[in-house]
């Protein structure tokens, strides 16, 4: 007897004798099919399956036929889809959920930073040092070296010298983003081929960082006008070096179950890794894309309106299966910990009243937002501090004024710091907030760079996530990979504790802003799918959706809180096809954090 035959026996045996779950068979056919229709591809039996439908129901049994998912019920109600054809799974009682979405989140950018210059796994400045010196080592022929992932709180307040890498690449230029995406590192070379010394003026929007007492350039660039002052001397990426590193980003997301992004970076300028539109094209027209792909076209800030136009045409051009462009990534600041972020009130540690910019004039922004509204674009913004929230929602208030009510599903993404009064206007304009729920604990960006910034009364609003979903508004939830990793687990766990999710060591940061689990897994998914306009069609198990499943070894919900970012994803399906795993649920390896 065949192992396949086998199989079917036991789940035929198994579904006379398993009775109905607490949840009701209410999804057992689709309405208006024949017999044959109705006999299923793909059968998964004797689960722990949490839809994250409206009634947050539970399920054991899953039929899936073509892309789409035919039944949601009890191992006895699915006997009726069995055919000798049938691919039959048994979960074991192992959890399926809806495949994650990650509603802010730069896949392209990632994979390049990693199969670049990676310095992720540095755990200090000694070891970025190193780890700079052996990519020069590995790679004699490059005419550069260009690379990601340094943080800044390894550095007195979050600034590196260009010294230390002097020291161990003197002769090519060096260029290193830094986490958060807001910096460069760089070395003398660089900065030499920019033309930037110390007669250099800080550009618009953007800043070169100074040795005290002086005007030399000391190493690091502030923003994406300064930062594009090196960039512009970087070799353009070549077609094969995109796909590589949207190959690499797409696995990197399967892996951890995420089926669906929001690219909160899609340029159509600019000679950087993130012009990635006619890269996700290509690989979707070439069948090759296993995610889905909602692109947030940036808006320019050196540009003015005229940049409408195309825009518009980048949203026309770039509408394959798998991949949108509806959105506009506006962004408005910078981060708190080198005073870029714009605040209501000045900076607690600086004595000239200084409380950041915002990256675009109001009048200028409450123009562009209208402009955008007015065409049907939904509005993603980046809003780190009070003042770019309180903007943000002031642009959106006034073009629902002037255009009317519609279903927008504009979202502020970041949202670190509210003014509290603030938090009701959210639900109030129909906005989304986009928390990236793994920054909301006490790490040394916030003991160490952030809060001396703000003091304790203020400090008290930093990622308010409990209170938002308090309000009524929609909470979604992204990672920001490769800011921080891109592994859903970590983000819903860090929701739920408010420590750190690594080592459960540090104390909880303000604890009464903890949400529960079922809203930690919702923000990821149903949510998520909101944000992106795939809720009609993921983002729950619901019979007519399409099939982008996961399958963890663990009931989430069984587990102690910190112990849910250790559970692992055995198979990530899209549309019914692992893009991750295989039947067999084998553990396998993952690639990086």
């Amino acid at each position: 007897m065949t192992s396949f035959v086998r199989g079917l026996c036991q789940f035929l045996a198994l579904a006379t004798i398993f009775s109905l779950v607490a949840c009701a068979d209410s999804n057992k056919r689709l309405p208006h099919q024949n017999e044959l229709q109705e006999r299923a591809d793909i059968i998964f039996h004797s689960g722990a399956i949490y839809t994250v439908d409206a009634n947050r129901s539970w399920a054991e049994a899953v039929a899936i036929k073509d892309e789409k998912i035919i039944y949601v019920g009890s191992d006895s109600g699915v006997e009726q889809f069995l055919a000798k054809t049938t691919r039959v799974i048994n979960l074991e009682g192992r959890m399926m959920l809806p495949g994650f979405q990650d509603a802010h989140v730069h896949p392209i950018e990632a994979g390049m930073a990693y199969l670049g210059c990676s310095l992720h796994d540095g755990k200090s400045v000694d070891d970025y040092v190193r780890l700079v010196a052996e990519c020069s080592k590995n790679n004699p022929d490059a005419a550069f070296i260009d690379g990601a992932g340094w943080t800044m709180d390894m550095f007195s307040n979050g600034l590196p010298d260009k010294a230390l890498l002097d020291a161990v690449v003197p002769d090519l230029p060096v260029i290193l983003k830094s986490a958060t995406g807001h910096q460069l590192w760089v070395n003398s070379k660089t900065l030499e081929r920019a033309g930037i010394n110390s007669e250099t003026d800080d550009p618009d929007r953007g800043r070169i960082d100074r040795y005290d007492g002086s005007r030399e350039p000391s190493g690091s660039l502030q923003e994406n006008s300064a930062m594009n002052m090196a960039f512009d001397t970087r070799p353009p990426y070549s077609k094969s070096q995109m796909r590589a590193a949207l190959e690499f980003g797409q696995h990197y997301l399967n892996q951890y179950g995420v089926t669906a992004v929001q690219d909160a970076l899609l340029k159509l300028d600019g000679n950087e890794a993130y012009v990635g539109g006619p890269t996700y094209a290509a690989l979707d027209e070439a069948g090759k894309l296993t995610i889905r792909v909602v692109g947030a076209l940036v808006w320019n800030t050196d540009l003015g309106i005229e940049q409408i136009a195309r825009i518009i045409d980048a949203r026309n051009r770039f509408n394959t299966p798998r991949f949108t462009a509806p959105s506009v990534k506006i962004w408005l600041d910078g981060v708190m910990e080198v005073h870029t972020a714009a605040l209501l009130e000045p900076y607690s540690d600086r004595e000239d009243g200084y409380r950041g910019d915002l990256l675009i004039e109001p009048e200028l922004l409450n123009e562009i937002v209208t402009r955008l509204d007015a065409l049907g674009f939904q509005l993603h913004f980046h809003a780190i501090g009070d003042a770019a929230i309180r903007k943000s929602l002031d642009s959106l208030e006034l073009a629902r004024q002037v255009n009317g009510e519609r279903d927008s599903r504009h979202h502020l993404s970041h949202i670190e710091l509210f003014e509290p009064s603030d938090i009701p206007r959210l639900k109030e304009l129909d906005v989304v907030a986009n928390f990236q729920p793994y920054w909301a604990w006490a790490d040394k960006f916030i003991t160490e760079l952030t809060i001396p910034k703000l003091g304790s009364e203020r400090s008290k609003w930093l990622y308010p996530i409990k209170s938002l979903f308090d309000s009524g508004a929609v909470v979604a939830f992204g990672s920001d990979w490769f800011v921080t990793s891109g592994n859903p687990l970590l983000g819903i766990e860090t929701a739920i504790t408010r420590k750190d999710p690594l080592t459960n060591t540090s104390a909880p940061f303000l604890s009464h802003q903890r949400i529960g689990l079922a809203d930690a897994i919702e923000a990821y998914t149903y949510n998520a799918a909101y944000v992106n306009f795939l809720e009609n069609d993921t983002g729950s198990i619901e019979v007519g959706k399409l099939a982008d499943l996961i399958v963890i070894d663990e009931n989430l919900f069984h587990l102690e809180p910190h112990e849910i970012s250790d559970a692992q994803v055995l198979l990530t399906l899209l549309g019914g096809k692992p893009v991750y795993g295989d039947w067999s649920f084998t553990p396998i390896e993952k690639t990086a954090q």
